[in-house]
């Protein structure tokens, strides 16, 4: 045999070894998991479930709606598996896994939503429900001794406590946007861990050290039993402000808008199953924080904590998304309106660059999800004929939390208002001599008047000042017209007059500021 067909038939061989390692490699890997997956297939049952949906949220007791039985009962009959995934608060890996469409749905505080994308350069969601709004869950206190009133943060040697990227970080900057402390230091944050460090803060503070602290519960409820600490503000105070939404990947709600819906509507409809009583409310609390694994709590602190979280219902969404009309009297701040207020309070506190969402703010949240369910007159009532008036239609409803009118006062009454704050406004510019505003202190005032909707509960005194030179009786006249003349245009641009009542200051001082007006909002005594 000669060599050539010796290596010929070597090289052969190795050629077939080859082939047949390829076919082995591809049986092992494709031919028989082909197989193994036909067998599985043909011995399996139909899954119960068409499509599945990942919503990211934390273990806060307000998303307990979405982590119910109730909410997965719903979407289970309608063939979507629920996963919740507990992201424990990771806003920057909420909105990558979004972008990166991992999850089709996150819930967000709207200010979270909006510095987070604003951070990332992109917003991959897009706002469909307004799930919850704190209603006194978050709260600033301090010793009464050393900060009486919001206006005693005006101080150079003031601070804040609080915990960072937090419900509470807000609060602190929405007092700091909408009231005047122009001597806060720049440096204002004192920064811990959690509600708990917070309150260890508080009770080592001296009596005399001017400190705001920023908490949430159960921690509010416990400061405020201590005889040292009085309440400055809360969420009670505020009005649509600190409110968590829910929010869908824009591929996903471009692509599929059913499932969209369907999980809107699932929501809905379990809130109304849980919504009779604040009892049942703490039932799903209690449960929700055994799952969760989140904080211990008794019945009387999910009992408290039920009181203090106010959950968006149908109709309250309509009415945030335009889709309804408030009752008379009733006044419901839009969703872009919202989102506006909380864009001003971000620049204003230095957080946010003042033209990024300049005319943009349509685009973060999506309103035909509602618009759909609203046209095909969708109540969860309904379903279970609990609702009256529904032969007419939901246009014949009103929304759940029906913020009431304040009630008028007497002269008595409103020198008996405690002062909260100065409110932060421009100067109000006035013609030398005379009480008539320009034109740009017209538009001041007619904004002025869309922010006291966020605070909903106050009073507002509109004092007048002129400079201490000349007659007094005539300059006293002068700050008295100049008020009356504020007041006069923050009625026309909308303003409840039960609200607001104009007073002169005796004259003081020459600098500029003496000829203007300030606005105090007030409260009544407790």
């Amino acid at each position: 045999m000669s060599t050539g067909n010796t290596k010929g038939r070597l090289v052969a061989a190795l050629i077939w070894i080859f082939i047949l390692a390829v076919l082995a490699v591809a049986a092992k890997f494709l031919i028989l998991p082909y197989f193994q997956k036909d067998l599985v297939e043909k011995t399996g049952s139909e899954s119960l479930f068409k499509h599945e949906v990942t919503i990211a949220a934390d273990s806060f007791s307000g998303y307990c709606i979405l982590r119910s039985p109730v909410m997965k009962k719903e979407l289970r009959n309608q063939g979507i598996k629920l996963t919740l995934r507990d992201d424990h608060a990771d806003y920057a890996g909420r909105m990558n896994a979004l972008e990166k469409r991992d999850l089709q749905m996150a819930v967000f505080t709207i200010d979270s939503f909006i510095l987070t994308g604003a951070k990332q350069g992109a917003f991959p969601g897009a706002i469909v429900l307004v799930i919850d709004e704190s209603k006194g869950a978050d709260a600033m206190i301090a010793h009464k001794d050393a900060v009486a009133g919001i206006q005693d943060l005006n101080a150079a040697e003031a601070a804040i406590v609080l915990t960072p990227d937090s419900p509470s970080e807000f609060l602190a900057r929405t007092v700091i946007a909408h009231f005047d402390l122009p001597l806060l230091p720049e440096k204002w944050m004192v920064p811990v861990d959690g509600a708990e460090a917070v309150f260890k803060a508080f009770q080592n503070a001296g009596p005399t050290e001017k400190k705001a602290f920023v908490l949430w519960e159960p921690y509010v409820s416990r400061a405020l039993k201590t005889r040292k600490a009085h309440l400055l503000m809360d969420s009670t105070k505020l009005k649509g402000y600190i409110v968590d939404v829910l929010v869908a990947e824009r591929t996903f709600l471009k692509n599929h808008p059913d499932r969209v819906k369907t999980v809107v509507e699932a929501y809905l409809r379990a809130g109304h199953a849980y919504a009779r009583t604040d009892e049942t409310m703490a039932d799903l609390i209690l449960k929700d924080a055994a799952q969760t694994g989140g904080q211990t709590m008794d019945r009387e602190i999910a009992t408290n904590l039920a009181r203090r979280i106010e959950w968006k219902n149908t109709l309250d969404n309509y009415a945030y998304f335009g889709l309804q009309a408030e009752p008379q009297g009733g006044s419901r701040i839009h969703i872009e309106e919202m989102i506006t207020n909380i864009v001003d309070v971000l620049v204003k506190t230095g957080t946010l660059p003042a033209a990024l969402l300049q005319h943009k703010t349509h685009t973060l949240y999506h309103d035909r999800i509602l618009a759909e369910l609203r046209q095909a007159d969708f109540h969860p009532g309904k379903k279970v004929d609990l609702v009256e008036g529904l032969g007419a239609g939901t246009s014949q409803l009103a929304p759940r939390h029906h913020q009431a009118r304040l009630a008028p006062l007497t002269d008595a009454q409103w020198q008996g208002l405690v002062p909260v704050g100065s409110l932060r406004i421009a100067p109000i510019a006035f013609g030398r001599g005379t009480a008539r505003i320009n034109l740009q202190s017209s538009r001041d005032l007619e904004a002025l008047v869309r922010r006291l909707e966020g605070w909903p509960h106050y009073y507002l005194r509109v004092v007048g000042h002129t400079r201490d030179a000349g007659d007094r009786d005539a300059n006293l006249k002068l700050a008295r017209e100049r008020a009356e003349a504020a007041v006069a245009a923050l009625l026309a641009a909308g303003l409840d007059p039960n609200r607001v009542r104009a007073e002169a200051a005796l004259p003081k001082g020459d600098r500029g500021e003496a000829q203007s007006v300030s606005f105090i909002l007030g409260q009544s005594p407790f």
